[in-house]
């Protein structure tokens, strides 16, 4: 019996690599898992398997390739978002760290908890840039700032984990299509 042979026959490797697909799946939408890497894991252990006999070495590159632009747009969307309303480091900082703490939160803070961290961030920032506090006068202004901010780069968030769950998706469709056509 071969090597190849000998890896196929034993389930485990099977439920490594599925369950390598199914965490990312879970972490394309939970930032404290990197979602399209476990699926690249998943896939690669998925090919080695049989020796990249049904999956081939070329399949997994294109799978790599469509995990890496689903990391890209992950990352881009948002800082364009935050980039088109003017976001100060400080929006993004806070929509990163609201994204952390809505992890704790269940689903309803994982949604809306950046979008309130980028808003805190631009406020601290517009404060900080008036000596520490706003003018009473400016208040509304700051306050209309931050929340242009807050919303474009919350947008730009949840387009970009859409868009990142959409590949993560294709990158199994396209691993179960190589795998079982």
């Amino acid at each position: 019996m071969d090597a190849v042979t000998l890896v196929s026959a034993n389930p485990a490797w099977w439920l490594l690599a599925i369950s390598l697909m199914v965490a990312g799946v879970a972490g394309a939408i939970l930032p404290v898992l990197p979602g399209t890497l476990l699926v690249l894991a998943g896939v690669f252990v998925g090919a080695w398997i049989d020796g990249f006999t049904r999956v081939s070495g070329w399949t997994v590159g294109f799978i790599a390739v469509l995990a890496l632009l689903a990391w890209a747009t992950d990352y881009l969307a948002a800082l364009l978002g935050a980039k088109k309303a003017g976001a100060s480091p400080a929006a993004v900082a806070g929509a990163a760290i609201g994204t952390l703490l809505g992890i704790f939160t269940g689903f309803v803070g994982l949604l809306f908890m950046p979008l309130l961290g980028a808003m805190a961030g631009e406020y601290w920032h517009q404060a900080r840039r008036n000596g520490g506090f706003v003018h009473p006068g400016e208040h509304v202004l700051a306050s209309r700032q931050a929340a242009r901010v807050g919303v474009a780069t919350w947008l730009g968030q949840l387009i970009g984990t859409v868009v990142k769950v959409v590949l993560v998706f294709l990158m199994i469709g396209v691993f179960a299509v190589a795998y079982w056509v």
